[in-house]
């Protein structure tokens, strides 16, 4: 596999948009970057996206793909890095959080709402994989967000706390728990978080689930590799789930509504019962589009599955 820089992005910037790098810091004064894509065919009163994901990806791979996409549809499109990962701030690294990452979306809103060349009343969310989740849980409660979109959602707190498909026993949880907790005593008396060791492999045995193989076919090769990514070249802190295993994020999903919301998965998603389950609990207006003979994985990047028409229409017609 080539090895790629860390200032290399996974896909080819469009010679219709321009892109900048920017830094704006979250209501706990971490310090977020991110880049900032822009048609180079318009300048003002554009509408503007707040993009980011998948949980544990860098502004160089999905979010990046899909911000190029929407600037080269008219929209100013903002990607960033996470809280304690890529090139954003906050210590120590590799760790999340439902409130932390919840809230770098609306300050991700405050940056764009205070840029002269955009409306800050045209502004929307564009959450993938785990910040699908985030997106939803940032427009609930900041009304200021137009309208929502997620692509093969994840809702973090539910996948931590019950599992996929809620197969965790409430046995299983208490030991997992108990195990974190027991790690504490640990990082405490070190100083730093331990870093877990099921992160994702470097090579297949070909044992894996077909999810693993998909993640691994995007992170750990030349398609989607990026050595600030976690899920290429790291993992998160063992501790990670604690907080997620107690906070839900999906609480107040129905206080979307009125505004309205586009959830996009894929027909054999290993993802798809959050998307569904998560439309379901919202109310109108929503819309659900399932993607044929589609994996998560195919959502990230593949150019000619990816449904960015239907997104731009969606924005166009909720951001005027």
């Amino acid at each position: 596999m080539k090895t790629r820089t860390e200032n290399e992005y996974t896909f080819t910037l469009s010679n219709k948009v321009s892109r900048q790098k920017v830094s704006f810091k979250n209501r706990y004064g971490i310090k977020l970057v991110g880049d900032l894509y822009l048609p180079k065919d318009k300048e003002n009163d554009l509408p503007a996206l707040a993009i980011c994901g998948p949980f544990g990806a860098v502004k160089e791979q999905a979010s990046g793909l899909y911000a190029n996409q929407m600037a080269e549809r008219g929209f100013t499109a903002l990607a960033f890095d996470a809280s304690y990962t890529g090139e954003s701030g906050g210590e120590p690294r590799n760790v999340a959080s439902p409130d932390i990452n919840t809230e770098d979306f609306s300050a991700a809103i405050d940056f764009l709402g205070l840029q002269s060349n955009i409306d800050r009343n045209k502004i929307g969310i564009l959450g993938i994989c785990g910040f699908g989740g985030f997106a939803l849980n940032a427009t609930a409660v900041d009304k200021r967000v137009k309208a929502v979109a997620t692509t093969v959602m994840y809702d973090m707190s539910r996948v931590n706390a019950k599992g996929y498909f809620d197969s965790t026993t409430p046995e299983e949880r208490t030991q997992m728990l108990e195990q974190m907790n027991q790690q504490r005593w640990e990082d405490a008396k070190n100083g730093t978080p331990v870093l877990t060791p099921f992160g994702l492999p470097n090579e297949l045995s070909g044992s894996e689930p077909d999810f693993v193989k998909n993640y691994f076919d995007y992170y750990k090769t030349n398609r989607g590799f990026h050595p600030r990514s976690i899920n290429s070249n790291s993992s998160w802190t063992i501790t990670t789930p604690l907080s997620f295993m107690n906070m839900p994020i999906l609480s107040y999903i129905d206080e979307i509504s009125p505004r309205p919301m586009l959830v996009i998965t894929g027909e054999n998603a290993h993802s798809r019962y959050f998307s569904e389950d998560a439309y379901k609990a919202a109310k109108e207006p929503k819309e659900l589009v399932i993607i044929p003979n589609t994996v998560h994985t195919d959502l990230y990047d593949k150019l000619a599955i990816i449904p960015f028409d239907k997104l731009a229409s969606f924005f166009e017609e909720n951001l005027k």
